[in-house]
């Protein structure tokens, strides 16, 4: 069995990682660090990992440990990542995993070094209701793709957040714009060329609160928007010439819907849909890690793919700060 040890008390860990690997069929939970050691321990009993401790160095040092995930502030991930590759560890690190693509580039050279595997935390990239999608287009369902539309949203504004605070790596483009983006790349196997955007940003926070994002493609284009500070909304749509496709909940799955697919026909008089009930797409992401880390032949979310996709977040903020069209 993979053990699994997480850096930090993080809710997105507590809440979702942390229970998709106790129900894992390949791994289990060994450790939590915490730089509050009490907190750690807490963690620990009330998921019932065996140790506990009380920096995040021990917990790489410990012998206990086969891969850890790394929930920590986007400011801090790419250190950690490279710390415990170093320490020999399997690395799912939360997204985004960087604020410049630039900054990737040296975990490739310790992921081939240390033979580990590096992966950013894109849960939707397991989910079978994204691999339906990607089917339907490659197999010409929908026709030649045209356009892709897509939102996520919602409201925070809690200056405590680490999404409101830029010293941390917050923001909206950083938190939730990254799906759009990803998702699309992933269902087409295309990459945008070129991005124009509108980029508003909190007087008083500083990060980005609100994109309007367009992007072209070979063939189609991406039009998107992002808010933190929006009434809850998430939704995907790619159309084609022949049909269309809907994705009702697209990236918290279950969250804001049923997780279901629906392909419309060209008259809007016929419609399959396409249902996926009962799917963890977390559980499914840590097993993937798991399997991988263990010599199998298993897509996982690889680093050149985080670096095409952080591209594509850093030219939508050179085109909010130009205000033209800007390469990727």
């Amino acid at each position: 069995m993979f053990r699994w040890g997480v850096l930090s008390t993080a809710k997105i860990g507590r809440e979702h990682v942390i229970p998709a690997i106790c129900d894992a069929e390949n791994g289990v939970l060994s450790a939590i660090a915490s730089r509050d050691g009490d907190r750690a321990r807490a963690l620990a009993d009330r998921f019932g990992a065996p140790h506990a401790f009380g920096s995040y160095e021990e917990l790489l040092a410990s012998d206990a440990v086969d891969g850890v995930y790394v929930p920590l502030p986007t400011s801090q991930h790419v250190e950690w990542a490279a710390k415990a590759a170093e320490a020999g560890k399997h690395v799912l690190v939360e997204k985004p995993l960087a604020l410049d693509a630039a900054d990737i580039e040296p975990l490739i050279e310790v992921e081939k070094r240390t033979g580990v595997v590096i992966s950013e935390a894109f849960m939707v990239t397991y989910h079978p209701q994204w691999l339906k999608v990607r089917e339907l287009i490659a197999d010409g369902a929908i026709g030649r793709l045209r356009q892709v539309q897509g939102a996520f949203s919602y409201h925070n504004i809690d200056p405590d957040n680490m999404r409101n605070r830029p010293e941390l790596g917050g923001g909206g483009l950083p938190d939730i714009g990254v799906y759009p983006t990803v998702t699309t790349r992933f269902a087409t196997g295309e990459e945008p060329a070129s991005v124009s955007a509108t980029v508003r940003r909190d007087p008083q926070f500083g990060t980005d609160i609100y994109a309007d994002v367009r992007a072209k493609f070979d063939g189609f284009e991406l039009a998107f928007y992002c808010s933190t500070q929006m009434a809850a909304r998430q939704e995907m749509i790619f159309h084609g010439d022949k049909g269309w496709i809907q994705v009702h909940a697209p990236f918290n799955s279950i969250l804001y819907d049923h997780d279901h697919v629906t392909l419309h026909n060209a008259g809007h008089d016929e419609a399959q849909i396409f249902r996926f009930p009962g799917v963890r797409q977390y559980r499914l992401e840590v097993e993937a890690i798991a399997r991988r880390a263990a010599g199998e032949n298993v897509p996982v979310f690889g680093l050149q793919d985080s670096i095409r996709n952080q591209k594509f977040i850093d030219a939508v903020f050179r085109a909010g700060e130009s205000g033209n069209w800007e390469d990727v």
